[in-house]
């Protein structure tokens, strides 16, 4: 693992290089800079990590220090490869949401934000299929419950579906799955939920062989039926132009902006009309 910071002329220089994993790292996210420089890793060895930097004290006034990196925790819960790594939008709190081949969700809590050496596991959710990218909802709407996307890598199209819609209700304090996207049946490698600055749907950015964006526009109470899905779902765009495997969506902070990036060399902008 490498870290890299930026200087005030703009120059970027490695500040930290060290073996995170016994296998190879997948995954790398941040954790809100409201907690700190915490960083989180998962890996082919069947664990996941935190990451917490420590500065040390300058040689003279004003200086900073020398920088490292501590593991503050092992997260060894999977017995199979840990394939992608999230921390929960800050409203939630320090939650940290990893996804395995072996099919299962977990969520953890560091109750105590100034002790990163201390999580509890706290919700295990099986998605049937081998599980290869998550993304928690960053909605701040009081109106939508935590929601996680996850996909599903699985190469056998007859398992059908491979995106997989769960919400957390507060009243079971569980997570449920609310939706299969069934029209997304090719190996999912990435997928990402946009920044919502006041719009009344989810947009899912999904990569596959191709980049899909997907509404998903909850259904009024009126409207819902028992069994019946909770949203109405869209695929609003279909981007062909990589002509190879999507294996990265980003959107930009406002989520008007799609960064993708293909086995064809490119990274593509997408934005809407």
């Amino acid at each position: 693992l490498q870290v890299w910071d930026q200087d005030e002329h703009e120059n970027w220089h490695l500040t930290a290089n060290w073996k995170a994993h016994s296998g190879s790292v997948w995954k790398v996210t941040w954790a809100h800079p409201e907690f700190g420089q915490v960083l989180a890793t998962c890996s082919f060895d069947r664990t996941a990590a935190v990451w917490e930097e420590i500065v040390g004290e300058g040689s003279g006034p004003g200086e900073r220090g020398m920088r490292h990196w501590i593991r503050r925790t092992n997260l060894v819960d999977s017995r199979t490869s840990v394939t992608d790594i999230k921390f929960a939008p800050k409203s939630l709190g320090l939650l940290l949401a990893t996804c395995s081949a072996d099919g299962v969700v977990r969520i953890y809590e560091a109750p105590d934000v100034m002790n990163l050496s201390q999580w509890t596991l706290q919700h295990e959710v099986s998605c049937k299929l081998p599980s290869s990218c998550l993304s928690w909802n960053p909605s701040f709407s009081r109106l939508h419950h935590p929601m996680l996307a996850v996909g599903s890598d699985d190469p056998n199209t007859a398992n059908g579906g491979k995106v997989f819609i769960y919400e957390f209700s507060e009243n079971s304090r569980r997570w449920s799955k609310t939706e299969t996207l069934v029209g997304v049946t090719e190996a999912v490698h990435d997928i990402a939920f946009a920044p919502n600055l006041g719009r009344s749907y989810h947009l899912l950015a999904i990569a596959t062989s191709n980049v899909r964006i997907i509404t998903l526009k909850p259904l009024q109470d009126s409207t819902l039926q028992s069994g019946l899905t909770r949203f109405d779902v869209q695929m609003v765009a279909q981007f062909e132009e990589h002509h190879s495997t999507v294996w990265r969506v980003c959107w930009n902070i406002t989520g008007t902006i799609l960064a993708s990036s293909g086995d064809d060399g490119f990274v593509r902008l997408w934005k809407g009309k």
